[in-house]
């Protein structure tokens, strides 16, 4: 009998399945969202009153206070760890609250499945996607999405704070906006697909060496040593091709954005100083804004650095929603034909 692959549900499918499951909880949703933006919100303080006391030293004000500035910057700083903290926490609950919804729907899914579907599809695939693509799911709802959220919240509101301090300001920032959305479509373009590969090629290993484990008499009775061995060379084969294939596009995507991080710096403060020298703008403005593009370097890193996982959970997702498109054997009525022949 053929090996049944079970199928792998499509991107429409596990966008409205995160959606509809992420929307379950909104009162958790809503206070996750509301520390992240306080948090960063207390964050942008520090930067605007730097740059303001650089403006005031630099028109030679003597009548500033540099330690009650200071005492203000270390106040606004701890206020953003302890909100900090807290909105991770939240985060954190509510990760846990839909990965349990997960794993419950998911074990309802697989008890679900018909039997001749299991016997054709053999162990590997369900052994896989019952332990390895659960725990990659597990790591991208525990990690991947608080940390997501904690990048979207906060960058949003750095954006706006660049903005709010010049417009003109913002122009700078925008010089790797093109470097890094053309390599992050390139990877997503790809990730997908390579990560269901690889997956499948871990279903196939964990298939062979069930099958080897299981008849391990038979096959030495009939000595079929080198027939598995060849089937497990091939097996290991093909994994490491798909994990270096998804490791390739890693190694383009990865060192494409890590050069944009730098670049909107370096142009804010070049460029906002040939600004400030034509008197558009101050060099409060300046200071602030290059402080500011600097703040956005971690919500970003950390957003782009979670995509990759984001990724592999979300092929890991289609793969288990997947168990559900599988059709029943068995048409209504059957039972009761066979129950009374």
């Amino acid at each position: 009998m053929a090996r049944e692959i079970l199928p792998v549900a499509d991107r429409a499918q596990v966008r409205a399945y995160a959606r509809r499951l992420t929307l379950k909880y909104p009162r958790e949703l809503g206070l996750a969202l509301a520390l992240h933006a306080l948090a960063a919100v207390a964050g942008l303080v520090a930067p605007r009153m730097l740059g303001d006391l650089v403006e005031g030293l630099a028109k030679g004000r003597t009548d500033l206070r540099v330690d009650a500035v200071a005492l203000a910057i270390a106040a606004f700083v701890a206020a953003q760890a302890v909100l900090v903290r807290f909105a991770v926490y939240a985060s954190s609950r509510l990760g846990e609250k839909v990965l349990a919804e997960l794993r419950e729907d998911f074990v309802g899914r697989v008890l679900a499945l018909p039997l001749s579907t299991v016997e054709r599809a053999g162990s590997g695939d369900l052994i896989t996607r019952t332990s390895r693509d659960v725990d990659a799911l597990s790591r991208s709802v525990r990690h991947a999405v608080p940390e997501t959220l904690i990048a979207v919240v906060t960058g949003t509101f750095v954006v706006g704070a660049v903005i709010l301090v010049g417009p003109v300001m913002a122009v700078p920032s925008l010089v790797a906006v093109p470097l890094l959305w053309g390599a992050t479509r390139w990877y997503l373009n790809r990730a997908r697909d390579g990560y269901l590969r690889e997956n499948a090629a871990y279903a196939d290993m964990t298939e062979g060496l069930a099958e080897t484990v299981e008849g391990a008499r038979t096959i030495e009775a009939l000595g079929l040593e080198d027939r598995r061995r060849d089937r497990t060379d091939r097996d290991i084969a093909r994994s490491f091709a798909a994990e270096r294939y998804t490791l390739g596009l890693r190694m383009v995507w990865f060192p494409a954005v890590e050069f944009g991080y730098v670049v909107p710096v370096v142009a804010t403060l070049l460029i906002g100083g040939l600004f400030s020298i034509e008197g558009w703008v101050t060099v409060a403005q300046v200071t602030t804004a290059t402080l500011y593009v600097q703040q956005l370097i971690d919500p970003l890193d950390r957003l782009l650095s979670w995509v990759d996982e984001l990724q592999v959970g979300g092929a890991s997702m289609a793969r288990l929603l997947g168990v559900a498109n599988v059709p029943d054997d068995r048409v209504a009525g059957e039972a009761g034909r066979w129950g009374t022949s």
